[in-house]
């Protein structure tokens, strides 16, 4: 088992909180540009769109409780060696802690020495502290707020 844990605390609500993660006029303003594309529904499929159009990742909704909770399988479509290693579990926990939100990432995958796992752990770092930022003062961190050259 490969798992990467990240717990932020953000000066939000869960619903300002929960419309970062999931509307795309969001999160191309701290994730690079992307786009997340889904009807939000259990089952239904959500994928993210790099800005050349390009499939970044993609899966199904496994849980949803809007403004507590997503649970995502998930897998990289663009870097074959990634892809290969099959499908993920990204769980998004909201909770209000007083006159914060607490926000906890858990990413995991069924295999030991995940690669895409290993990613991810340098790249949830930066979009989260970038969401956080957004959050907290109206504009994401630079370093997150365009598409790498050389992805």
């Amino acid at each position: 088992m490969s798992k990467f844990v990240y717990v932020t605390y953000i000066r939000t609500t869960p619903q300002k909180l929960w419309d970062a993660l999931t509307k795309p006029e969001f999160t191309r303003a701290y994730w690079c540009g992307t786009s997340h594309e889904s009807d939000w529904q259990a089952g239904s499929e959500w994928r993210i769109m790099i800005p050349d159009g390009r499939v970044g990742d993609g899966g199904k909704i496994l849980e949803i409780n809007p403004a507590h909770r997503l649970v995502l399988s998930w897998r990289n479509e663009f870097m074959p060696e990634l892809k290969a290693e099959g499908y993920s579990r990204a769980t998004f926990e909201i909770e209000t802690v007083g006159d914060t939100v607490r926000l906890t990432v858990t990413h995991e995958m069924e295999r030991d020495n995940s690669k895409l796992i290993d990613g991810v752990s340098n790249g949830w770092p930066a979009i989260l502290s970038s969401l956080k930022t957004m959050l907290e003062t109206g504009t994401a961190l630079e370093l997150t707020s365009r598409w790498p050259e050389n992805l």
